[in-house]
């Protein structure tokens, strides 16, 4: 039996899983993540945080991670306290209650695409309509006029906006966040999961959030943090935005396990955040030597590039597979997308894009 022989709800019959391929290779640079593990300290840490909790595992835990979000608050600052902070198991978490608390049937989300397909994944999963409306095909961005004008068609509900984008990297500059919330009718989600990696100069969306109770940043420790495996993300917002979401929260939806992990990394902020310039070092590199090449590159506030214009992508990608290098394909139209790894990852990519393009150009 397939599950398409169930009886699930139609509109997700057309709907495939999210998920980026897992292959066993020696370079991964495909799912952003950061190449940096923990330290051996963080480790230790971590271990007696976990071993601490578990002896209370018999209990719920904090079913509202009062602690995390003080913690939090303090990590991003600006003014913010705990009440202004929401966590849950990674940003993707975030997003659903995002939505089954401000979406659902009868209402529409409004997307920029190309964006983070699980916005409107995470909108159709929950019962709500999807509209998306497009950047500039050749730059990426999002004229301000243009983004208030479609609001202004479609009248929705949600406004996902993400900075830096992915895939693209692009970031979104304060004057388009600013006239998108005073356009939008609704709730208004700034995704903020790669701003740690932001070039010099590109400020947040946190700085807009005094006086704008419909303004929501979201963001993640599963990037700069290095920590994707412990699914943890969070938003900043209107305490009144928290105390909506307390309505679709699953009762204690954050484990004992997980709280204490996500305080140990906050404790070591200064060490997990000291790779965030490594990475960044080794984005500019490839945008510089990809440049170079001769690629199409686009300009990246992200640890990731996406680059092209290529007639057989997949070709590209797969020269890489067989060297040992995974990257990501068919985000965009003829590009590729390559996540920023370590010095010698980095190098192994390079090199291997060297001998792919050099192969098919012989040929």
């Amino acid at each position: 039996m397939s599950w398409r022989d169930l009886p699930i709800r139609d509109d997700l019959r057309g709907l495939t899983p999210y998920g980026a391929p897992q292959l066993d290779v020696p370079i991964l640079l495909n799912t952003n993540e950061n190449p940096y593990p923990p330290s051996a300290a963080l480790v230790a840490d971590l271990a007696e945080a976990v071993t601490h909790a578990a002896a209370g595992a018999n209990r719920y835990p904090d079913r509202d991670a009062d602690e995390l979000r003080k913690d939090l608050a303090q990590y991003l600052g600006h003014g913010l306290l705990g009440a202004n902070l929401w966590a849950a198991n990674g940003s993707n978490e975030i997003i659903q209650q995002i939505l089954q608390c401000f979406g659902g049937a009868g209402r529409t989300a409004l997307g920029f695409e190309p964006s983070y397909s699980m916005h409107r994944l995470i909108a159709l999963a929950t019962g709500t309509g999807w509209v998306a409306e497009q950047r500039d095909p050749e730059t990426f961005e999002l004229d301000p006029a243009r983004a208030v004008a479609a609001i202004e068609r479609h009248r929705p509900d949600v406004v996902f906006l993400t900075s830096p984008n992915n895939p693209t990297g692009t970031a979104a500059p304060l004057e388009l966040i600013e006239a998108v919330v005073d356009a939008a009718p609704g709730m208004v989600v700034i995704d903020e999961a790669y701003a740690e990696f932001f070039r010099p100069g590109t400020p947040s969306a946190l700085t807009l959030l005094p006086g704008r109770p419909r303004l929501l940043v979201t963001r993640t420790m599963s990037k700069a943090f290095a920590m994707a495996g412990a699914r943890i993300g969070y938003l900043a917002a209107d305490p009144a935005v928290i105390d909506a979401l307390l309505l679709v929260r699953l009762p204690y939806h954050l484990s004992v396990f997980t709280q204490a992990v996500a305080r140990t990394a906050l404790a070591h902020t200064a060490e997990l955040l000291g790779t965030v310039d490594a990475v960044k070092a080794q984005r500019d590199r490839i945008v510089a030597e990809l440049t170079g090449l001769g690629l199409s590159v686009v300009p990246s506030d992200a640890n990731f590039v996406s680059f092209g214009d290529f007639a057989d992508p997949h070709a590209v990608w797969q020269g890489l597979l067989e060297r040992g290098v995974l990257i990501r394909e068919g985000l965009l139209p003829h590009k590729l997308r390559v996540t920023a790894g370590t010095e010698d990852e980095t190098t192994a990519f390079l090199d291997g894009l060297r001998d792919v393009l050099a192969k098919e150009s012989a040929q």
